[in-house]
């Protein structure tokens, strides 16, 4: 299935804001005012800008850059598909943010990182063929179970180095997971990057800072295979992209650096509150 046409830019309000349209018997209605495509292009820019450094110090990139697009008028698959691909953009600026975290850590990312490719590609594939908005109405629950888990992973942890050994499930639950959710990641991803912080958290890393840092090669890893079947398969609003993963290069240089500069606590109190706060404009709102 091909990804529908984008609307008009300005369509639904946009970033250019309304302008008054005289009306037969007096008075008038608002409308739209047409917007340039430099006032596009800034807005679009601006948006990634916050989206990345937001979503590389721990929180949710989509929740700044997907509504973005909508606003400037792309139809929602369209603007899923350019979301994904624009995300490629925070890879190369997160890494060179987190190389302190990532020292040592490159055997474990090739190991972990062809799992997260070959689940963003499966799940772009799901995109490309099932009709959009499947998962709709489990997202929001899965969002919110990984907010608690955020918040309640010293506990969870405190709990596991209680154990005298880690079970099967314990053993199975990061490739199992991290394939799942970078399945996610490639039909729609907004989450799954507190998904992911939280499923790290309990398996392989319990500094947060450093699983802050590994989330984002993941994510990467799971997005860049998502971009390049979109770019084979897909219509992607190359206009939009290139102004929203310019912002979010840009901002992902900076997010690791906050992330290692706020306290744990308020980090973790963060992330949870805009996963939750995700979680409810996604059960409003299932399409976005």
């Amino acid at each position: 299935m091909q990804p529908s046409a984008t609307g008009a830019p300005g369509a639904s309000g946009g970033p250019g804001g309304t302008v008054g349209v005289p009306l037969p018997g007096g008075g008038e209605r608002q409308a739209a005012r047409p917007v340039s495509p430099l006032e596009r292009e800034l807005f679009l820019g601006a948006a990634g800008a916050v989206a990345g450094l937001v979503g590389t110090a721990g929180g949710i990139t989509s929740l700044v850059s997907y509504p973005a697009l909508l606003f400037a008028g792309i139809a929602p698959l369209q603007a899923n598909v350019a979301n994904i691909v624009a995300l490629v953009a925070c890879w190369p600026g997160a890494a060179v943010a987190s190389r302190p975290e990532l020292a040592g850590r490159g055997a474990w990312l090739r190991r972990w990182g062809v799992v997260a490719a070959l689940g963003g590609t499966a799940g772009s594939v799901l995109l490309l063929v099932t009709p959009a908005g499947v998962f709709g109405q489990v997202v929001p629950f899965l969002v919110v179970i990984g907010s608690l888990a955020l918040l309640l992973q010293p506990r969870i942890a405190a709990w596991q180095a209680r154990r005298e050994a880690p079970g099967r499930g314990s053993l199975l639950l990061l490739p199992v997971g991290l394939f799942a959710l970078s399945v996610y990641n490639g039909y729609f991803g907004a989450g799954s990057g507190v998904l992911l912080l939280a499923l790290l958290l309990l398996t392989a890393e319990p500094v947060l800072v450093s699983a802050n840092a590994l989330k984002n090669m993941l994510v990467g890893a799971a997005t860049i295979s998502s971009a390049v079947l979109f770019a084979l398969f897909a219509h992607v609003d190359w206009a939009a992209v290139g102004p929203l993963a310019t912002g979010m290069f840009l901002g992902s240089l900076a997010g690791p650096r906050v992330a290692r500069r706020l306290p744990p606590g308020l980090l973790r109190w963060l992330v949870a509150l805009t996963g939750l706060a995700l979680a409810v404009r996604l059960w409003l709102d299932p399409a976005g």
